[in-house]
């Protein structure tokens, strides 16, 4: 028997608003979160981004609270984007209960949240810096809150913003109620629960469940400069609804997006050296639909919620599996399917390995859609689009021309030849085939023997750091990296084997002079 709304016993305005904004019955966060909290309980969720957790923690607050014209309740939320968009749900929730959020966050003036908190406010949303800077101001008043909501406290520990957040608590009436939401529950995190929270009911929707049931996941071995080539083939043949692209840097945003955009597609692009201003825009753009590739780094994604996101495309392999579970996390949403997409390097399958262990999930190895796929799938979007032409007699004003032609040439060789430009025009006849690169991407590195091992304290660190005194070195060029007790191997792309070989022979590491050489048979 499924489980309503009007099962909780809560207000009818509360009801009648989640009904004009869609909800039909609860997601399981809130199946499970909603009840306790209600009671007053302290709660610790543990669910993912996209699963419902803004009202599993809404309802029950504008539930208890009464308008007025002091704060009776706070979110903390790890950015900007985010807490504007709990402010904004929490509104639509509370709206018939004439409750009032507000989102208090950096990079907007601060007189002017000064002003809207004098005039009265019931919710706080806010990030933990600029919550702060009005505790310091005195112009936030915290006597009346009964509430506090930690959203997404992971990604606030991954932040830096643990020393923040617990000033922000010990500001706080001790006689409250505690929430906190997270995706992973790393030490610290149970810490602060430990610390703050009285005996707080631990609710969680299965990980697993959640990211396998809805999500499917596969990965594709590509060489790091055929990405680029990887991704125009995926989007042609894939033809996302609306794709989320993420990289590890600002420069590779940037340098992805770019090309996107010079091959034709509708490509844009946020990271944190982006005005706040400017990242509204795109995101309206993105959420419109008037470009439907974004390419974002993970922070400047923290918090974005957008229905719809059909792919969700790692064009950089997440740098840890709690990384991987919050990318994903923005597809497959409100039970809808979602395909997350995870381009490898030969030298990052042991990462990818480990995303599998950590998540419980399984990520399926395919192939590229083949130089044969992408060009019968351009094929026919200039046939559709000479169908559309056609049926909606675009082409009038040009049979004076086609009559010129036609006392040259036939009919047919007229069409043929006006389709070969058209396909040349759209680059169909350029596709290259990159398959057989990938397959024999290892081919390209080189096995190199170091005469120093765990016994002289070395890391793959040290190493990375090592190589990286030769001028231009790139490290994303350096393959697996194997320590045994007296010496190592090290793999690396071909074509910076005698340049590191030079620059490193009789280097001085941990005291050591180093023996660097191409590895020998009998070595292996």
């Amino acid at each position: 028997m499924s489980v309503r709304f009007c099962d909780f016993k809560i207000s009818e305005d509360i009801i009648n608003s989640l009904v004009e904004m869609g909800f039909e019955e609860p997601t399981p966060i809130q199946q499970i979160a909603i009840p306790p909290a209600l009671k007053g309980l302290d709660i610790i969720g543990q669910a993912q981004t996209g699963t419902g957790k803004t009202a599993a923690f809404g309802i029950p607050i504008i539930e208890g609270l009464l308008p007025g014209r002091h704060p009776s309740a706070m979110v903390l939320a790890p950015t900007r984007e985010l807490a504007i968009q709990i402010a904004q749900e929490l509104n639509r929730i509370g709206r018939k209960k004439r409750i009032l959020s507000v989102p208090i966050y950096g990079g907007q003036s601060i007189e002017r949240q000064i002003r809207a908190l004098k005039k009265g406010v019931n919710i706080v949303v806010g990030t933990p810096g600029r919550i702060i800077d009005h505790i310091h101001r005195k112009t936030l008043n915290l006597k009346n809150i009964k509430i506090l909501v930690l959203d997404e406290a992971d990604e606030m520990l991954n932040m830096g913003f643990i020393d923040d957040i617990e000033r922000i608590i010990n500001a706080l009436p001790e006689d409250r109620q505690t929430m906190l939401f997270s995706a992973t529950m790393p030490a610290p995190i149970l810490k602060i629960a430990r610390k703050y929270m009285k005996s707080p009911e631990r609710v969680s929707v299965d990980s697993q469940k959640i990211v396998v049931s809805s999500i499917r996941q596969v990965f594709y071995e590509v060489r790091e400069e055929d990405k680029i080539k990887a991704l125009s083939r995926i989007i042609d043949v894939e033809d996302p609804a609306l794709a989320l692209v993420f990289c590890h840097t600002k420069r590779e945003v940037d340098d992805v997006a770019g090309k996107l955009q010079q091959m034709g597609y509708y490509a844009g692009a946020i990271h944190g050296d982006y005005t706040q201003v400017r990242r509204e825009r795109i995101m309206d753009k993105f959420r419109n639909g008037d470009i439907d590739i974004l390419v974002a780094t993970d922070v400047a994604a923290r918090g974005l919620d957008v229905t719809g996101v059909s792919h969700v495309i790692n064009f950089s392999i997440p740098q840890n599996p709690d990384s991987y579970v919050h990318r994903i996390g923005r597809t497959g949403r409100a039970g809808k399917s979602g395909i997350a997409i995870t381009f490898v390097t030969p030298r990052e399958y042991r990462n990818l390995r480990q995303i599998e262990r950590t998540a419980r999930t399984r990520i399926l190895k395919a192939e590229l859609p083949s130089r044969d796929e992408v060009i019968k799938v351009r094929q026919k979007e200039i046939l559709d689009e000479i169908e559309y032409a056609i049926n909606n007699r675009d082409y009038e004003d040009k049979l004076s021309l086609i009559e010129q032609l036609c006392e040259r040439f036939s009919l047919k060789e007229i069409a043929a030849s006006a389709l070969q430009i058209a396909f040349a025009y759209a680059g169909v006849e350029e596709i290259e085939d990159i398959s057989h690169k990938i397959l024999n991407s290892r081919e390209d590195y080189t096995r190199l023997f170091l005469s120093i091992g765990k016994k002289d304290g070395i890391t793959p660190s040290d190493i990375i750091r090592m190589f990286s005194r030769i001028p231009d070195f790139d490290a994303r060029k350096v393959g697996n990296i194997t320590i045994l007790e007296k010496f190592s191997f090290v793999e690396v792309q071909s074509d910076l084997t005698e340049r590191i070989i030079k620059e490193l022979k009789n280097s001085i590491i941990h005291g050591r002079r180093l023996f660097i050489d191409r590895a020998k048979e009998k070595r292996l």
